[in-house]
């Protein structure tokens, strides 16, 4: 699976000779091929793909990137070298390259170097990246059913007892037992007053009856993320806390039937918003309703206060409300959308 095609459409929209990849994240976009930091670099032309990276990497890039150019870069054979040597092979004047993921010091270098004219395209990556195609759509599901058997086999076992540096621990293994490749980010597990810092770390505070506990977490598959938070109740907790878990299900849901194709981030955001503020807890949610997922965890679309640019068909976006109490509890739940023409699918099957 690689996304050269989608790329090249950057190079007729914006005029272009050619696209420099140097970012992690497009360059495993376009050719499929993942290698982590700037271990490597691609060049999409109107003619050719050409994929460059070291020893470490060129076999194995060689047979994941058959509709490339595989050159070798070594220290007699910089990427600068290997670069100019295109740019004259296919006439290049006008080079696109990533201007929100290339350093100050990498553009300077680059731009001292090589033998062409700089232009940006990452905003144009991003529109790319945000509508995912039948594979793409594929390999997030099924990061998010391995993370569902993660937190169904967590479960049987109970939680209370457990520390949340262990509930952690166990997810992560139950992730990677279950076909995961890695985690999606670093897990959260807060429980109890801890769970008023949505992005809390977990510590050796032992979960107790009557607690609440939020999880967040998610696996990768083919370098592809899963994103869900599911707060659950041990034992029996306190009406109040029933109560407020009540309206942030009420607003996860209220925003989840605004996001389709069309609806901007702010539209859904403010109709889950509404919910928590006309319940009188406006105060305790301070997030965005939710973001983009993908290759990275957070990317296009952002649902939140400040995005009023319409979302497109195929994105595959969080519904993350919450409610957090300093120094009484906390509640998320999250699920992900991918986003129609008119309306959505709901990807995320574990109860709530």
């Amino acid at each position: 699976m690689n996304h050269f095609e989608k790329v090249r459409e950057i190079l007729f929209e914006k005029e272009l000779d050619a696209i420099l990849i140097t970012g992690e994240y497009n360059r495993f976009y376009a050719s499929g091929f993942h290698s982590t930091g700037g271990d490597g670099m691609a060049l999409v032309t109107k003619e050719s793909n050409i994929y460059m990276t070291d020893s470490r990497y060129i076999e194995a890039a060689q047979n994941k990137i058959p509709d490339a150019e595989v050159l070798l870069t070594d220290q007699e054979n910089p990427y600068t070298k290997l670069i100019n040597e295109q740019i004259e092979r296919f006439g290049i004047k006008k080079l696109g390259f990533e201007d929100e993921t290339m350093t100050v010091s990498e553009f300077k270098k680059y731009s001292e170097k090589i033998k062409a004219e700089f232009f940006a395209v990452s905003r144009a990556f991003y529109a790319k990246r945000q509508v995912k195609d039948r594979e793409e759509l594929d390999c997030i599901v099924k990061a998010q059913r391995i993370a569902e058997k993660a937190l169904e086999d967590l479960l049987k076992d109970g939680l209370e007892g457990m520390t949340e540096k262990q509930v952690a621990a166990k997810l992560e293994y139950l992730m990677r037992l279950n076909g995961g490749e890695g985690i999606s980010f670093d897990t959260i597990v807060a429980s109890g007053p801890n769970g008023s810092m949505p992005h809390a770390v977990p510590t050796d505070r032992v979960i107790e009856n009557g607690d609440y506990v939020t999880m967040d977490f998610g696996s990768l598959y083919n370098s592809y993320h899963s994103d869900m938070t599911r707060t659950v109740a041990v034992g029996q907790v306190s009406d109040e806390m029933k109560r407020v878990y009540d309206i942030v299900l009420k607003a996860q849901m209220a925003g989840i039937e605004v996001a389709k194709a069309g609806a901007t981030g702010r539209e859904v955001h403010m109709a889950g918003a509404k919910v928590i503020e006309d319940a009188g807890y406006g105060k305790y949610f301070g997030h965005g309703f939710g973001h983009g997922v993908g290759i990275e965890i957070h990317e296009e679309p952002f649902e939140n206060p400040r995005n009023e640019v319409g979302m497109h068909a195929g994105a595959v976006v969080t519904a993350e409300p919450g409610i957090y109490i300093p120094g009484k509890f906390g509640i998320r739940t999250e699920d992900m959308l991918f986003l129609t023409e008119d309306g959505n699918e709901n990807l995320t099957r574990a109860p709530k």
